[in-house]
């Protein structure tokens, strides 16, 4: 996994969904590797067109998956980048407006990502990098959190990630 190093040049990103958007501020000096894979991933157009595939009402909203830009919900959730990472677990703790990575588990973070709903979630503290927050648009992180879901908790109508602009909140 070879990164450019981008959070000397970027600190926020505009998510823009087809629900709305969502802009987050970094973390930058706690969460290094977690950031710049999130901004190299979104420089590419890794997030283009996924979805928000796993909506869970008053707990989170996770996407990332390149699995869940098809028809086919039954992979959503199991696709990455191709590589694996480092957890860096910090002092941030997971409450509303978190903007955390996605695991199956130690030091498997890929490109999977979530945003807190509920005010906190103290067992996900220590098993989950926070890397960000959401500092505009929770309006639409509640909006999708509250999308109908089936059994799975996938959503019933696709919440598309249409792109992620990378901001400097100097400009």
């Amino acid at each position: 996994m070879q990164l450019k190093n981008l959070a000397d040049k970027y600190d926020q990103a505009l998510i823009r969904t087809n629900v709305g958007d969502i802009k987050v501020q970094f973390y930058t000096m706690d969460a290094p590797l977690s950031v710049n894979n999130f901004l190299n991933l979104a420089e590419e157009g890794f997030y283009n067109s996924t979805m928000f595939h796993r909506v869970i009402k008053d707990f989170m909203i996770q996407g990332g998956d390149p699995n869940s830009r098809d028809s086919d919900w039954s992979n959503d959730g199991t696709g990455g980048p191709g590589y694996q990472f480092k957890d860096e677990i910090n002092a941030h703790k997971l409450v509303r407006g978190s903007l955390a990575m996605a695991n199956s588990g130690p030091d498997t973070n890929g490109s999977q990502f979530f945003i807190v709903t509920a005010d906190e979630t103290p067992w996900l503290d220590g098993k989950h990098t926070n890397f960000g927050y959401v500092t505009d648009g929770m309006d639409v992180v509640d909006e999708i959190s509250a999308a109908a879901v089936n059994e799975n908790a996938h959503p019933l109508k696709d919440i598309i990630v249409e792109d992620v602009q990378l901001l400097n909140s100097a400009d």
